[in-house]
């Protein structure tokens, strides 16, 4: 069996992080912004030794060889249709992981796909529907007030490269370390992935809201963080009316929005649970 470095889609050329043991069940993880594929590397270690292999792309807009302009690419659609093509390479259904956008991607995927998806996880993002819900029932939408920022063409770009410190203080504040900060530097700013990740906010007026309204059937298991500063506990609480297969929500006390760096041992045994479970 082959490892998959590479995958095409759509004329777009998606770099993948693949490892542990190559006969293992597979588990795809999807990264959030704005941060990459290594962002997986310390939950995929310790799925690794439960004998799990792991497969982390960079995601539409994150690899070198699939950064489209404009806004129309980074609809959902588009996004999902990428890690659709990433499962046909891999050959059989997978364990989906998702943490922040990625866990966007996979709700809608586990939905609209659930022959291809085992077992979901979805890290700090609620079902779609229930974070709709969530802005109209809870403070959601005064935490999510950079969404507005950052549809604003160009201004967090220029942001980035005249007054970096802003944007990395934000980040600090919001829980990242100076390492996480430094990685964010290096990955997305100077090798040119931020305007790509900026893609994803600048097309959700250009996405039928009607198409995070549906049901998740396969076992599922929600993940969030009391210390999450951009998402709050109604949208998870919510999202129990909107999966259908057996469900969990796993809170964790104290940790900030960056799960599978501060928290990787606890996401992984999140995901192992989950995963057993549905083993039966």
């Amino acid at each position: 069996m082959d490892r998959i470095t590479t995958f095409t889609n759509a004329g777009f050329t998606f770099d993948v992080r693949d490892s542990g043991p190559v006969d293992g069940d597979p588990v795809v993880l999807l990264h959030g912004f704005p941060q990459r594929a290594t962002s997986w590397d310390k939950v995929a270690a310790h799925l690794h030794e439960a004998g799990l292999r792991t497969l982390a792309p960079d995601q539409r807009g994150y690899s070198p060889g699939a950064r489209p302009k404009g806004r129309r690419p980074y609809r959902v659609p588009e996004l999902v249709g990428d890690v659709v093509a990433l499962i046909d390479r891999v050959g059989r259904p997978v364990h989906l992981v998702g943490h922040d956008w990625g866990a966007v991607v996979a709700w809608s995927l586990a939905a609209e796909r659930p022959d291809l998806v085992r077992t979901l996880t979805a890290v700090s993002v609620p079902h779609p529907a229930a974070f709709i819900a969530s802005m109209a029932r809870s403070t959601q939408a005064l935490k999510s007030w950079y969404m507005l920022l950052f549809n604003l063409p160009g201004v967090v770009e220029q942001v980035a490269k005249r007054k970096p410190e802003l944007l990395e203080g934000s980040l600090r504040r919001a829980g990242m370390t100076r390492e996480m900060v430094a990685v964010f530097r290096q990955e997305m700013v100077a090798d040119g992935a931020l305007p790509g990740g900026l893609g994803w906010y600048r097309a959700l007026p250009l996405t039928d809201p009607r198409l995070g309204a549906a049901t998740v059937s396969v076992p599922t298991t929600m993940v969030w963080s009391t210390g999450d500063v951009a998402l709050g506990r109604k949208g998870a609480e919510l999202t129990a009316d909107h999966v259908t297969g057996p469900y969990r929500l796993e809170v964790l006390e104290g940790a900030s929005h960056w799960l599978p760096d501060e928290e990787p041992a606890r996401l992984a045994r999140a995901v192992l649970e989950r995963i057993a479970e549905a083993a039966g």
